[in-house]
């Protein structure tokens, strides 16, 4: 019953599928208890986990179908297959949902039912010109388009780790389309919807449900149906309608023999009217296709076409004065900060060396002074160096992803493709992160190296794992796509545990055997502290500084960030991977410079403690960023919900986190690099 396609073509509730499969015959159960021995428990847990993977994956161990080649070239009259992906709201873009989690056709309608709605289309439209389409259909369906009626929906097909990551759940559909053959008009399937389902297409249209699917490679969007007359306050009122779009009309070019383009399009005047759910409302799903040849457009350039999709909002504009400016305003003030320093550094440098070994103590002030704990080793030496090793880690992953996307190696226009190729470098570059932590901790004579090791290999993926499981439960409560299906989950848990696990113990060991475990401090640290003043000018606090130190790393990539805001939780197509480079290059360079003057004037009001503070006032831009993902969340999107708002802002605070450690390790060494010059440069005792 389950796999068997439905007369009519919608498929059963989930409620009914899960009632089904585990409410087996009481009196079968019986019987099967006196003959049969009680199995083990390993052999129910793995029949349990079977049946609730079939239940919540359609079939988790059923066939699934193999992709279409992209670029495929086709014969006339040759099979071209529309797969479905998945529905939700247009401003939620990760709650979706299956594509067949509503009423929609499952099996084709057969040459005689066609022939019949098409008949009774004809006398109902009455309009001019119709009726001889109509009747030349059986005549044309002769011509290679005969209905064939095998082709059957709601059966899955194999996805890219990416694709399941981005939530994409692609199955098959029943629509028959064949290659250069145009269609007027055709049934897909007769239905009469119940209260239940026009219930569930009613809340979808009123949430601006959309739908996508693809021709081989190429993304299709469309909106399931529409409302007219509705107060935005109150909402429903009467008077107002909600239309159903049942007919769908595909527009595909071609060049050559291949398929370079193809939109999908909904027509108002065959709209149906489901305002009123009580009364059962009898559907035709019909659809047409059109075919044109395109000349202008190659094969590999196919995806420059989204940039100009009506479905698709409007693609911003790149203010490139606003980028120069902000490339002007990074100039300038690093070339302040420079000349400053320079300049003061000169100065100290001079009084310095000027003065005799008689008046050395009398006259010895400012950073001069701490000579002697400035090189004192922090607090929690562990989690510091886990932490400047996974931000190296991560900026080195950054990176490669940019330079690969940059190349063409990473298909940037491939669903999930960044998603996928960043899991895959993080666990590529975990001997990075390993090797940098485990060499700075046994330069700060650290003794417990696997601990260091252990804490680099989960400081990172920890809370990545934390946020998952809870907006995966999230997903799976509303029966999202959203969730990740458990092929993926074990796939990216192999990833970790073989290859990302593996290459982080490597790293410490090479850290231990073959680098250098001598600091080389150009000064000795004393036994006993300094005393640290605590009198310090408000401006000169630790929380002042915290505020520069973020806000203006930010402002110089804040236009940007506008646009990889539209495409990460949008439906824009981000491309303009050489400017992203160029502003994570400058936001690297500001922090450093800033953390580099902010630690110059910390040290010369006699605080010695700069290890954590450096870094975190590196990294303060992570946070600046997470406040600026709830600017944007309020104010600048439609998103809305539990499902949404959880995705949201608990993936935005793992991205905040890693430009923590990133820009944090990047201030880090930068700022070790300037103390280390300093020092060497002074005539200490």
């Amino acid at each position: 019953k389950y796999l068997k396609p439905q007369q009519h073509g919608i498929a059963p509730s989930l409620e009914s599928r899960i009632i089904a499969c585990h409410l087996p015959n009481d009196n079968n159960l019986r019987g099967t208890e006196r003959t049969m021995p009680r199995p083990s428990l390993l052999l129910t847990t793995l029949l349990l986990l079977s049946s609730s993977l079939n239940v919540a994956h359609g079939g988790f161990f059923k066939k699934k179908h193999r992709r279409q080649k992209a670029g495929t070239k086709y014969n006339e009259h040759d099979a071209v297959h529309v797969v479905v992906n998945k529905v939700g709201p247009f401003n939620n873009p990760t709650e979706t949902y299956r594509y067949y989690s509503l009423p929609f056709c499952h099996k084709h309608a057969d040459e005689e039912e066609h022939l019949e709605a098409a008949g009774e289309f004809n006398d109902f439209e009455g309009a001019d010109g119709m009726d001889d389409a109509y009747e030349n259909e059986p005549r044309i369906a002769l011509a290679g388009r005969r209905i064939q009626g095998d082709r059957i929906g709601a059966e899955r097909h194999k996805q890219r780790l990416g694709e399941s990551i981005a939530g994409d759940r692609r199955e098959t559909s029943p629509y028959e389309l064949s290659f250069q053959d145009d269609i007027e008009w055709r049934l897909l399937c007769k239905t009469t919807l119940g209260e239940k389902e026009l219930t569930k297409l009613k809340d979808a249209i009123h949430n601006n449900y959309f739908f996508e699917m693809f021709i081989e490679d190429l993304p299709m969007w469309g909106y399931v149906g529409d409302f007219e007359d509705e107060d935005a306050i109150l909402g429903e009122m009467q008077g107002s309608h909600t239309y159903l779009f049942p007919h769908l009309h595909f527009k595909i070019g071609t060049n050559g023999q291949r398929i370079v383009s193809a939109t999908v399009t909904t027509e108002r005047d065959r709209r149906v009217d489901i305002t009123n759910v009580h009364k059962p409302t009898t559907v035709q799903f019909s659809y047409s296709v059109e075919w044109f040849e395109d000349h202008t457009l190659q094969w590999k350039d196919r995806m420059t076409r989204y940039a100009d999709s009506r479905f698709l909002p409007s693609s911003f504009e790149i203010h490139w004065l606003s980028i120069i400016n902000s490339f002007v305003l990074v100039l300038l003030l690093t070339a302040f900060l420079t000349i400053i320093l320079m300049r003061v550094l000169k100065n100290d440098f001079s009084r310095y060396m000027e003065l005799d070994d008689e008046t050395l103590e009398e006259e010895e002030s400012g950073w001069k002074l701490i000579h002697g704990d400035v090189f004192r080793f922090p607090e929690f030496p562990v989690l510091f160096c886990a932490s400047v090793g996974t931000g190296v880690q991560l900026i080195v992953a950054t990176f490669f992803l940019l330079g690969l996307a940059l190349t063409n190696l990473i298909s940037t226009t491939r669903r999930g493709s960044i998603l996928a190729g960043m899991v895959v470098l993080y666990c590529l570059t975990c001997t990075v992160g390993s090797y940098v932590s485990t060499r700075l901790y046994l330069q700060m004579n650290g003794k417990a190296w696997v601990r260091c090791v252990l804490v680099t290999a989960g400081l990172f993926p920890v809370p990545v794992a934390t946020v998952f499981m809870w907006v995966n439960t999230v997903a799976l409560v509303h029966g999202s796509t959203s969730a990740l299906p458990f092929s993926t989950i074990f796939t990216v848990a192999a990833l970790y545990s073989l290859l990302a696990c593996p290459l982080t113990v490597l790293g410490g060991i090479l850290a231990k055997n073959y680098a250098s475990h001598d600091f080389n401090a150009p000064t000795r640290t004393t036994k006993v502290a300094r005393e640290i003043p605590t009198e310090v000018p408000w401006y000169r606090s630790r929380f002042v500084q915290m505020l520069i130190s973020g806000f203006l790393p930010f402002s110089a990539i804040y236009i940007e960030l506008h646009y990889i805001f539209a495409s990460m939780w949008g439906h824009q197509i981000y491309t303009l991977f050489g400017i992203l480079l160029f502003a994570f290059v400058l936001l690297i360079i500001v922090t450093s410079f800033i953390s580099v003057a902010l630690l110059y004037f910390q040290l010369a009001r006699e605080d010695h403690r700069w290890w954590w503070s450096t870094f975190i006032n590196a990294g303060m831009t992570g946070l600046f960023i997470y406040a600026y993902s709830f600017f944007y969340y309020f104010h600048r999107s439609g998103m809305s919900g539990v499902l949404q708002g959880s995705f949201y802002f608990g993936y935005m605070a793992i991205i905040s986190f890693a430009f923590f450690l990133m820009l944090g390790s990047a201030g880090f060494h930068f700022s070790l690099v300037f103390v280390k010059h300093i020092y060497s440069r002074v005539k200490c005792d």
